[in-house]
């Protein structure tokens, strides 16, 4: 178990709004865990979610151990549009998780890549086998997994070194007033929502930008295409959202009331492009936009 103990600087309506603030990176599920099991004490006694604190208060929490889960090969269809003794490149669906963490032990990507490949890269221990970079879980599209570590080191240097090429397509509500342009921001933890990621003040996060292109405007929508000059945690969900014009289906940062009834945001990284390992010649694949998202645009057309 890993104890931390925290001395309030200011008054909280909810002790389970400060611990969310105060564990960053852990799920509200997570916390609502540590509250039930007794792992939250102030003052040294037991607290409740919606205990108020005061300034000053002593909270004291106490961590379960992190359990480094080893993932398993699992016969999940995926489609492979390539790949060679290298890497790979995946289409990956809406709803599947990259990898194991946060509560996924089994279902994932990693699990379906274990499968389908013979070998995968070990850089990233035995969680992230292969996982160069990785895509939200309601978003779909492509990804290059390493099947080696000399293959990875080099798709992860052009990925810091913003070679690797990545294109999105997003049907976003309401309509942009610019047809082209650049998001440049600051992004980090939300002040108000630890959970979730915001535009925040430069020394409270990390550069991210987008450029955006307009592709086809509807009555009350914009199919937009976005290119990452970055790559920040939910980077274009969160720009879209700064622009004011959230991507439809997104259940995090979009608007409460969604006109069609989706599992996850219309986000598809549908281009990559990127130097071979090997080769060294530059490749470039694209996926085309899934069904569900396709029956959309046609009902806006």
């Amino acid at each position: 178990m890993n104890k931390k103990i925290f001395t309030t600087e200011k008054d909280y309506n909810r002790a389970d709004v400060y611990v969310c603030e105060v564990s960053e990176g852990k799920t509200r599920s997570f916390v609502k865990k540590l509250f039930e099991s007794g792992q939250v004490l102030i003052n040294g006694k037991e607290a409740k979610p919606a205990q108020t604190i005061r300034s000053g208060e002593t909270v004291e929490i106490t961590y379960p151990e992190a359990v480094e889960y080893t993932a398993k090969p699992e016969d999940i269809p995926i489609e492979i549009i390539y790949e060679d003794e290298d890497l790979a490149v995946v289409n990956k669906p809406q709803g599947m998780t990259v990898h194991l963490g946060n509560g996924n032990i089994d279902g994932t990507l990693v699990n379906a890549l274990l499968y389908k490949l013979d070998k995968l890269s070990g850089i990233n221990g035995v969680i992230r086998p292969g996982i160069v970079h990785r895509i939200d879980k309601d978003t779909s599209g492509l990804l290059v997994v390493a099947k080696n570590d000399r293959a990875h080191l080099s798709l992860s240097k052009q990925i810091e070194e913003k070679t690797c090429k990545r294109t999105y397509l997003a049907l976003l509500e309401g309509n942009l007033k610019t047809d082209s342009g650049t998001v440049t921001t600051y992004i980090g933890r939300s002040p108000q929502d630890r959970v979730k990621m915001a535009v925040v003040q430069p020394d409270k996060g990390k550069l991210a930008i987008t450029d955006y292109c307009v592709e086809k405007r509807f009555d009350g929508y914009t199919l937009c295409r976005f290119d990452l000059k970055t790559g920040r945690t939910h980077q274009i969900r969160v720009h879209t959202k700064y622009l004011g014009h959230p991507i439809v289906g997104d259940k995090v940062y979009g608007i409460k009331k969604q006109k069609f009834k989706l599992n996850g945001q219309l986000l598809h990284a549908f281009r990559l492009s990127f130097v071979h390992p090997t080769t060294l010649k530059q490749m470039t694949f694209e996926a085309p936009l899934p069904d569900y998202f396709k029956e959309i645009l046609d009902k806006l057309n």
